[in-house]
């Protein structure tokens, strides 16, 4: 077993609590045999949706709602469509993913839309764990769980959208332009400084749009701190979770993604803080592109513009969260600094660019 410890939660940020009381009452009011809440905790980790861990005498569970401030902005915080997309994937047997329990959109509750699920216990690797995975995770058995979430991200992208409906909860067609288009939008909505290298990337993927792959279903915020491991077994995956930005569309755009995640040895220290992926024995990016490749069966050869794409969109969601900041509307002090976080992707997106491959 390893020496990692569970995820732990912590206690509730200021400004961010939930009345047990009315949580417990609305509860009860829809399943009866459900037992009360006696603790609530919060779990640190994450920039967007607040995650609350619940305690009855007997079982653990997990809610997520929007982050507070946050109805000024539209995606990523839609608690009904999260919770009907693990409604749906786990009605076709995909195992890795944690058991809805309940939703509402009674603002009445505790303000703003939230769902309930029951919490799966494991492993969840997070940037202040690197010490400790160094010390004591073999580089064989590092490289097992990084090809582990590869494959996995392949296993995910071959999902049947057709017969569990979430064809239905994106539009497939044109997805590429509308999520660029987007993505530029919601920058210049929420801009508070001026960068250079944004304007640069907005422009370099609006002229080079690639044909698009065929639909399948996209996590679109997929990396370490997103899945729980087996904690027997550091290889396994036993969930997948944070689904808030799921939908369907060309899968190169969630590889890109994680890939835009991936950190290497080499990369910055900020770039550090998205994943573990630069710890000793993990995939490169390159590598990972590769294997994602074998086991999709996908053609990954333009998969710099999708890399770059993925730099840029999560530019973009640092800068919506600093934004938030700026104006008062969350007082979290790990935003203070996101600025530079903005003005580090974008910069090694232009590096990419003029390289050709991905920096």
């Amino acid at each position: 077993m390893t020496s990692l410890k569970i995820d732990t939660p912590t206690a509730v940020r200021q400004g961010e609590e939930l009345d047990l009381i009315k949580l417990n009452d609305f509860i009860k009011s829809q399943l009866p045999d459900f037992e009360e809440i006696t603790e609530v905790s919060q779990f640190p980790g994450g920039y967007s949706n607040l995650t609350y861990f619940l305690k009855t005498a007997n079982r653990e569970y997990v809610l997520r709602r929007p982050p507070v401030g946050a109805k000024d902005i539209k995606g990523g915080h839609d608690m009904a469509r999260e919770y009907k997309i693990l409604t749906a994937i786990k009605s076709i047997g995909y195992e890795k993913i944690p058991n809805p329990i309940i939703f509402t959109d009674d603002e009445a509750v505790m303000g703003c839309p939230f769902y309930i699920m029951e919490r799966v216990q494991g492993i969840i690797l997070r940037a202040k764990d690197a010490p400790k995975l160094m010390e004591t995770v073999a580089l064989a058995e590092m490289r097992k769980l990084s090809e582990a979430l590869c494959d996995n991200l392949a296993v995910l992208h071959a999902i049947d959208i057709e017969s569990t409906g979430l064809i239905n909860i994106g539009k497939p067609e044109g997805y590429i332009q509308r999520q660029v288009e987007g993505w530029h939008k919601r920058y210049l909505a929420s801009q508070t400084d001026e960068i250079a290298a944004m304007d640069t990337l907005a422009a370099w993927l609006k002229e080079n749009l690639p044909a698009e792959s065929k639909p399948t279903l996209i996590h679109n915020d997929y990396k370490y701190d997103n899945v729980v491991l087996n904690a027997n077994n550091l290889s396994e995956i036993i969930a997948v979770l944070d689904w808030e930005m799921t939908t369907v569309g060309d899968p190169l755009m969630d590889v890109g993604t994680s890939l835009s995640y991936w950190a290497e040895a080499n990369d910055g220290a900020f770039e550090k803080t998205f994943n573990l992926s630069w710890v000793e024995g993990n995939l490169t990016r390159q590598e990972f592109a590769e294997r994602y490749a074998e086991k999709s069966g996908r053609d990954v050869s333009n998969i710099l513009y999708f890399y770059v794409f993925g730099l840029f969109k999560n530019s973009v969601v640092i800068q919506q969260i600093y934004s938030r900041y700026k104006k008062g509307l969350t007082t979290d002090p790990r935003f203070a600094d996101l600025i530079f976080g903005v003005k580090a992707l974008s910069k090694k997106g232009i590096k990419s660019i003029e390289s050709g491959r991905m920096m």
